[in-house]
């Protein structure tokens, strides 16, 4: 049983990083109450976490490869420790977001060095099951949040759900420190210009897209921000290029099954994970579900991707990788097209049980072995780069996905509440999608008035769900077909015949 509390420190500070990714938007309602502060200034709990993880969790896996991984993690146990209890204990708005700014600073230096600690711990068919247990831990974190955070928020204090980080971080240090090994670091230098311009390129992009789903695609800082988020990568790949110390090896995007990991990262948490933050606001500010049931709706998911990962782990170092990664995004898609084809009309929370629960399946089979397949790919001295590459893309595709997907959503609204004839549709579509249904129902001037606009508006929301999974799951096929192509495995060099005087040897044809 000890070989395995390695494991049990790395899938603890997993756990709480990718949990804080979501268990805080159940409970925004609370916060505004008692912080006095508007929703659109609160959503900045939830975007400043999300923008730190996703700007810095490649540069952390570089410094990681440096310093040691294991000091790394240490690091950001201790950041993400200290920053949880400034983020309970905030008097104001403007202190809790530069809290939830230093937490994502920590969670990308855990967040870049899982994978290389599970590497460097285990062997052969170990390996398989940690992994699998890993896949099974962040597969399910990401639906348990809201879970989690409706329980906290509802029985406790919102300012609990940063509390409960403390002693788990203590029990992940105490863990780290006796049981993880150390790994010999990579000689070099810091690679600072890299880090600072990437890190600056992912940071436009990611609030380009949080601008994008407030203000909508229209707004001319949302394109300043893109233009300068694709000149600062163009000014990256440059540096790396002439660096003798890149934090990145390019020679990487010649291969192309890093690619495909690269874009199923992407495109997994766009598909199965981005779409649930509209259909919370759906759940909770117009069918009137708690913080607590609106979270328990996403059990199924979490429970059919625990099972499925932790169940595929020993298999993994013996069976084709990309079958697993493309199986799981087809799975992922085919999970929002069965939920686009059940909700509809009245349907309830219940139409959503059936495709959670075939979503879940996808997030299993696909998580685990992502990480595997990219630590394969690169020398040990690289890994905390790969996985910080690989954890980068899959931060920058779940805010690409609420950026997109919120602009579905208000679409499919403001195209059923324009056939209701009421004024005013692209308002009301904004505020539907802004979790404000509540407030418009009671500004209604009469009770015939409220009575309709509640009518129109459960409708258009059910329109907006539908869309909204429809797009994600139709992203999810795609991807699967891409990945496919991808990672397919390279067939191998036809044996030459017997060589005679004058011939040429045959040349392998590398991936």
């Amino acid at each position: 049983m000890r070989r395995w509390l390695p494991l049990v420190a790395v899938c603890l500070g997993t756990f709480m990083l990718l949990i804080d990714v979501t268990v805080v938007n159940v409970a925004l309602p609370d916060m505004v109450v008692d912080l006095d502060a508007s929703f659109q200034a609160l959503q900045w709990v939830v975007d400043a976490y999300a923008l730190a993880l996703a700007a810095l969790v490649l540069g952390a896996g570089s410094v990681a490869d440096l310093i040691g991984h294991r000091r790394t993690y240490l690091a950001g146990l201790a950041l993400f420790a200290v920053s949880s209890l400034a983020c309970g204990l905030a008097p104001s708005p403007a202190l809790l977001i530069a809290a939830r700014t230093v937490q994502g600073v920590g969670a990308a230096a855990m967040f870049a060095t899982n994978f290389p600690l599970l590497n460097a711990t285990y062997t052969g068919r170990d390996r398989g099951v940690a992994y699998g247990m890993w896949g099974a831990i962040a597969g399910a974190a990401s639906a348990v949040g809201p879970i989690l955070g409706g329980l906290l928020t509802e029985y406790a204090s919102w300012r609990w759900i940063f509390f409960v980080n403390l002693p788990v971080t203590a029990a992940a240090v105490g863990l780290c420190l006796t049981t993880l090994p150390g790994v010999p670091a990579r000689r070099g230098r810091v690679d600072v210009r890299g880090i600072v311009t990437f890190t600056a390129a992912a940071a436009a992009l990611t609030y380009a897209l949080i601008r994008a789903n407030e203000h909508g695609w229209s707004d001319t800082a949302v394109w300043s921000l893109l233009v300068a988020s694709a000149g600062l990568l163009v000014a990256f790949l440059v540096l790396e290029a002439r660096s003798p110390h890149a934090m990145f090896d390019l020679a990487l995007l010649r291969n192309r099954r890093f690619v495909g990991v690269l874009l199923a990262g992407m495109l997994l948490t766009f598909a199965a994970f981005a779409a649930y933050t509209y259909i919370s606001i759906w759940l909770q500010s117009v069918l009137g579900l708690s913080p607590l049931r609106a979270g328990l709706v996403g059990l199924p998911m979490s429970i059919t991707a625990f099972l499925v990962s932790a169940l595929i782990g020993r298999l993994l170092h013996d069976r084709r990788p990309d079958l697993a990664i493309a199986g799981g995004l087809l799975f992922i898609g085919l999970g929002g097209l069965v939920s686009a084809a059940l909700v509809h009309g009245s349907a309830t929370w219940t139409a959503l049980l059936p495709g959670f629960a075939v979503v879940g399946i996808g997030v299993g089979l696909a998580t685990a072995t992502l990480g595997s397949v990219s630590m394969s790919l690169v020398p040990p001295q690289r890994t905390g780069m790969a996985s910080g590459a690989v954890n980068t893309t899959r931060q920058l595709g779940f805010a690409l996905g609420i950026a997109v997907l919120g602009s579905v959503f208000v679409a499919g609204v403001r195209d059923r509440l324009t056939e209701s004839s009421l004024p005013g549709s692209g308002e009301l579509a904004h505020a539907v999608a802004g979790a404000q249904t509540q407030s418009l129902l009671a500004s209604a001037p009469s009770e015939a008035a409220r009575s309709a606009l509640d009518t129109a508006t459960r409708a258009a929301a059910v329109t907006g769900v539908r869309w909204t999974v429809l797009v994600a799951g139709l992203v999810g096929v795609v991807a699967a077909v891409l990945v496919a192509v991808l990672m397919r495995p390279q067939k191998p060099a036809v044996a030459a015949p017997a060589s005679v005087p004058g011939d040429r040897p045959a040349v392998q044809s590398r991936t």
